[in-house]
């Protein structure tokens, strides 16, 4: 066979190979170093409640448009000092961390004090008219649509026309009783295990913690049941929470979060969901709700 021939089939041979090995892309980081101002967000001080531990401060971001009056709640309780001095009460390996008032006797629990509600509404889920749902390319297995709403995960069912925050590591939810309307507010738990994706719609969810998670994930399980401690001395004390509004600009955490509702933030997606980076030898082609992290970082400026 000529050379020339020889030539062209090789020729031909490497670009066959180059179709079928796809472009390597930019890597999650390189995306994120990419990012515009205008791919964040700040926290709005309204939204956001700052859990301060004697070891240091979890920043929550509340999600009113998922849970209004138990975040109106949630706001009430943290102006009024409510949590200030009770402590985190349970540690349940590979499920939840839980505070609150540890006291069982319900007429000698803390009260909730000025423009706090006893008693709220179960919302585990609302209509979803109105809100604008980041949708993720693979199938959910808990949901008909999964992905993100102004960067809380959550889920969807077009058949019912409804819209809820997921159980993803670090969702924060509201603790009930056998009642579905049995919960105030004043009993909150954040995810620290493998996503319990069970609980959706079964529990009132009111924002994620987007900064301070490895203060609440280590601390000690406790030995009781659902991982309850035994003993008062094994608690957690809180120090204070507290509405970031209500507290001076000085002393608010200048923090932002990636937007999910832009083409950067898909172009994250798609380089977590099948990885390139030099590491990795076999993309996923697959990526969960509760896998996909959502970066948060220092305001700059």
């Amino acid at each position: 066979m000529p050379r020339t021939a020889l030539l062209a089939l090789s020729l031909l041979a490497a670009a066959a190979a180059s179709a079928a090995t796809p472009p390597k892309g930019r890597t999650p980081q390189q995306i994120l170093d990419a990012s515009q101002p205008s791919d964040w967000r700040a926290l709005d001080p309204r939204n956001t409640i700052y859990l301060e531990l004697e070891h240091g401060r979890a920043v929550i971001e509340l999600a009113p448009q998922f849970a209004p009056e138990h975040v109106a709640n949630i706001r009430a309780l943290a102006h009024n000092g409510y949590w200030n001095g009770l402590s985190v009460n349970r540690s349940q390996d590979n499920y939840v961390v839980q505070w609150g008032d540890p006291e069982e006797d319900a007429a000698k629990r803390k009260p909730l004090g000025p423009g706090a509600k006893d008693k709220l509404p179960a919302e585990f889920a609302r209509k979803s008219a109105g809100l604008k749902m980041t949708v993720l390319p693979d199938d959910d297995g808990w949901a008909k649509q999964a992905g993100f709403v102004d960067g809380f995960p959550a889920a969807r069912d077009s058949a019912t026309g409804s819209s809820w925050l997921a159980h993803c590591y670090g969702t924060v939810g509201a603790g009930r009783d056998m009642a579905a309307d049995s919960s105030n507010g004043s009993e909150l738990y954040v995810v620290i295990g493998q996503s319990p994706r069970h609980l959706d719609r079964n529990i009132t969810t009111v924002g994620r913690v987007v900064q301070g998670m490895e203060l609440l994930s280590v601390l000690p399980r406790g030995t009781g049941a659902l991982g309850f401690y035994e003993k008062p001395s094994e608690r957690a004390p809180i120090v204070s929470i507290a509405l970031a509004a209500d507290l001076p600009e000085a002393q608010r955490a200048k923090l932002e979060v990636l937007r999910t509702d832009t083409p950067l933030f898909a172009e994250l997606v798609e380089a977590r969901r099948n990885r390139r980076d030099d590491w990795y030898l076999q993309p996923a082609g697959h990526i969960n709700l509760c896998n996909m992290p959502l970066p948060v970082r220092e305001k700059k400026g």
